[in-house]
């Protein structure tokens, strides 16, 4: 482990915004424990292929075949997945998360070593390639997806997510769920995006920065360190500069650094554009509901902590046995004084008979979603 120069600050030992030239388990150890807030890893997937590729054409196929994704045997991919995983987790803080993706061929295997080193998965998720590569030979299903763990250092421990931002990048579409979901239709980087040095890829397996920019933006915050040990052709740095995120990247091959130092140098940042909070809930009187006709005088209301019932009034309070008063008032009354939001403690009575929050009908009339 190492150590940091007296009155010095984890964060001023780190290197941050460069990229490590090196072995990734080594330049893992060196780094200090407990520096780093999210891990983003798109590690050798071990394809395992045996032959060559050819199009229908007889043209070949430009695939992964090169030495870094080549291991002798599963033990020895488990013992390699092991080593650097369990860097991750030296160098990840407490409340750090990780996101690891991987195919078929790996993801299974990564999945379990996780778990086995403490880790707590949160989610799985499916990036579906609107654009897949054909399965040339025929012989199965064409290979659409791949899918990402994102796990957390310790279960339980608080960690980033930013909620609010994914259901914005969502369009906070109704019939999406409001919520983003965990399977993500997104291209491959093919185009203007997909890097090229003397007409061919300059990475077998670059992301697209789309991809990149939901795990940042989901799970760390403007100033957060990003670590990358299979840094490649450098999206993770890209998307972590575009978004007022600090990096760390580590990769063992000069010439995709050479990539990479050059697609970062070009990415631009807002400082302003990049912070994003939580939307603060329109303030809406509980008398306009009655107004409005939302909710009745007499109407009952239901106390989701004991299941006392009030009576609503025709003034905008509610009454509850003795007590009279606001919503907020009443509830604070009910738990000895103790704060709450009326809001979210009072539940309404719907047509089918299923209690419900108050604070859902202040959304509708408000607008907010």
């Amino acid at each position: 482990m190492t150590s940091r120069p007296p009155g010095k600050s984890v964060s001023e030992t780190l290197p941050l915004n460069q990229i490590l030239h090196g072995d990734c388990i080594e330049l893992l150890g060196a780094l200090p424990e407990k520096s780093v807030d999210l891990v983003f890893a798109d590690p050798p997937y071990n394809l395992q292929l045996s032959q060559e590729l050819y199009r229908p054409d007889q043209s070949k196929v430009d695939a992964v075949d090169d030495p870094w994704d080549r291991f002798g045997s599963f033990a020895e991919y488990d013992a390699f997945t092991r080593q650097w995983l369990a860097g991750c987790r030296r160098v990840l803080k407490d409340t750090g998360t990780i996101w690891v993706i991987g195919s078929y061929h790996n993801i299974y295997r990564v999945g379990a070593i996780l778990q086995d080193l403490g880790f707590w998965i949160l989610n799985d998720v499916t990036w579906i390639k609107s654009n897949p590569m054909p399965n040339f030979r025929g012989v199965r299903f064409a290979n659409a997806h791949e899918t990402l763990i994102w796990a957390q250092k310790n279960k339980g421990a608080k960690y980033t997510f930013n909620h609010h931002a994914m259901k914005a990048l969502n369009d906070d579409s109704r019939e999406n769920g409001l919520q983003m979901r965990s399977d993500w239709y997104l291209p491959l980087a093919t185009g203007r995006e997909r890097v090229k040095v003397n007409g061919a890829k300059a990475h077998p397996t670059q992301k697209p920065e789309a991809l990149l920019y939901r795990v940042i933006l989901a799970s760390s915050k403007p100033g957060d360190v990003v670590l990358d040990p299979f840094f490649g052709s450098g999206t993770t740095g890209v998307v972590a500069k575009k978004l007022g995120r600090r990096f760390i990247g580590i990769e063992r091959d000069k010439k995709y650094i050479r990539v990479a130092q050059k697609r970062i140098a070009a990415a631009e940042a807002d400082s302003e554009a990049v912070k994003v909070e939580k939307p603060r809930p329109v303030r809406v009187p509980f008398g306009a509901l009655v107004e409005s006709g939302i909710l009745l005088p007499g109407q009952s209301l239901y106390f989701a902590k004991n299941g006392s019932k009030a009576k609503i009034l025709a003034n905008g309070r509610i009454q509850c046995g003795d007590l009279s008063g606001s919503i907020h008032g009443v509830a604070k009354a009910l738990l000895n004084g103790a704060p709450v939001n009326g809001w979210e403690v009072w539940l309404y009575e719907d047509e089918k008979g299923n209690k419900i929050a108050i604070d859902e009908l202040r959304k509708k009339f408000s607008g907010e979603k």
